[in-house]
């Protein structure tokens, strides 16, 4: 007699990879050392918040005795939390954002709940590009509907705009993209995502409703070289950007992320009010008090991105020494090697007998591949280099 709900049997059977490596690396760590364990499986970034956030924090913490200092408030967040972010975003995302063009939240994958909730119906669907962050899945599942990945280009992992046009039918609702992407490190080019911008277009026109654009932008600010990480709000009415702080600050335990909506949407306050009746009804109520004073008080401030540069320099070296097909990550933490062999679990196992953790590309709906995130201090990446070249070698 099972007391779970049969859809949430079934996730907890083929629970995310992801986890089930961190917590494999738990248990390595208690045998060997944390010292002589290599731990790439989870992209829990390491560096320590700007101080612009201790101000922000220190700054609070002179009013948190008065009255209502974590009190309720407006359910998308502070009036002058979302006037802060608003001016913040438009410089970004080169478009002109009010108040009442952004909403906070608890976290990205929050709003994108509370999105999903105002825009899908029991049926319907998001496609998105493989390899894919696993739990978009399960967020759509939560409201009645599905989600069907399409695989990107081989190789380059640039978005197949040609077989997304094939999969697109009346059940689609919303596209999703995630640049810079996890797990590659891609970023989607201007002209793909014009490209994308004009599909969509004529596609809503086709089925006589609107699918929606979200992009996922957690790891906007992460772009080496010079990379341009173009902007989807201005090119379409239905674009929304759904993003949080969890990377440029450090701070992923705090759960505050925002949706910014297209200027161009003209049922933009239909929208908005949708949003933030969803954030409600869905048990987040209101984002966290001390997370939108930190955000105020940071906006404009990031990690260190020359250690996360330097860290992929070491990453790069390490696998190409050690004979690994890849490419280098435009953006974001993140590699996603070709497995020797082509089984990527199977190989994925034999790292861990090196005391490497990765993460095998089946968990992202793109097997052959395995994920490495380098959000670790440089000096792992060095020592791990043995490891991985030994697993290298070991494959014929």
């Amino acid at each position: 007699m099972s007391i779970l709900a049969d859809s949430v049997t079934g996730y907890l059977e083929h629970s995310s990879w992801i986890r089930r490596m961190f917590e494999a690396g738990g248990q390595l760590k208690a045998r060997f050392g944390a010292d002589n364990v290599y731990d790439f499986s989870l992209g829990n970034p390491d560096l320590p918040a700007p101080p612009a956030v201790v101000d922000g924090l220190r700054s609070f913490t002179e009013h948190a005795g008065e009255p209502f200092a974590f009190g309720y408030m407006p359910n998308g967040g502070f009036v002058w939390a979302r006037e802060k972010l608003a001016a913040h975003l438009s410089k970004e995302q080169g478009v002109d954002l009010t108040a009442n063009d952004v909403l906070l939240g608890c976290g990205a994958a929050g709003v994108l709940n509370a999105f999903l909730r105002a825009v899908i119906n029991p049926g319907e669907e998001m496609l998105g590009f493989a390899p894919y962050f696993v739990e978009y899945g399960f967020y759509v599942a939560n409201h009645g509907g599905t989600f069907r990945a399409v695989m990107s280009k081989a190789d380059t992992f640039a978005p197949d705009l040609a077989a997304l046009e094939e999969a697109i039918s009346p059940k689609t609702r919303v596209v999703l993209i995630n640049s810079p992407n996890n797990p590659t490190g891609v970023i989607y080019s201007r002209k793909d995502l014009k490209a994308l911008t004009e599909l969509l277009e004529n596609k809503s026109q086709e089925y006589g409703k609107p699918i929606w654009l979200v992009a996922d932008e957690p790891y906007r600010f992460l772009a080496y070289d010079g990379a341009e990480v173009p902007s989807v709000l201005p090119l379409y009415p239905y674009a929304v950007v759904i993003s949080s702080f969890s990377k440029n600050l450090s701070l992923p335990g705090e759960r505050v992320g925002f949706a910014a909506v297209s200027p161009l949407l003209h049922e933009k306050a239909e929208l908005m009010a949708a949003l933030t009746l969803t954030n409600r009804i869905l048990g987040f109520v209101n984002p966290p008090v001390v997370g939108q004073h930190i955000m105020a008080a940071a906006l404009g401030s990031q990690v260190d991105l020359n250690v996360y540069a330097a860290r992929r320099k070491a990453m790069g070296e390490v696998l190409k020494n050690a004979g690994y097909e890849f490419q280098m990550p435009a953006g974001a933490f993140y590699f996603f090697p070709k497995a020797p062999g082509g089984d990527d679990v199977a190989f994925v196992n034999r790292l861990v007998e090196e005391r490497v953790l990765a993460v095998p590309g089946s968990g992202f709906g793109c097997p052959g591949y395995f994920r490495l995130a380098f959000c670790v201090g440089e000096e792992v990446i060095r020592k791990a280099a043995d490891g991985f070249a030994k697993a290298r070698a070991s494959v014929k």
